[in-house]
């Protein structure tokens, strides 16, 4: 399902318009944004659980020159299914 799709299906469901769900859409996406950028836990209960991490910096091997290379530390997202999206 991509996110035309998505936001007619939540219209359908929620009799809203289309350009009302999609500007919601939009804000729920730039809220749990901003809340990444900020290291901050996002829990959506019944969806699932965003969190940051931080990988370590590592060392890995280039698959085509098979060299040694330092890979740096890095924000990442993580995201942790409900129970409900799990059973489903």
């Amino acid at each position: 399902m991509n996110k035309a799709e998505l936001i007619s299906e939540i219209a359908k469901q929620t009799s809203l318009t289309k350009t009302d769900t999609e500007k919601f859409l939009n804000a729920l996406v730039s809220t749990i944004s901003s809340s990444m950028k900020n290291d901050e836990q996002v829990q959506l209960f019944g969806l699932g659980t965003f969190k940051t991490i931080t990988r370590a910096a590592r060392h890995g091997v280039n698959p085509i020159t098979h060299k040694q290379m330092d890979i740096p530390a890095k924000k990442a997202v993580k995201f942790k299914a409900s129970k409900n999206i799990l059973d489903a």
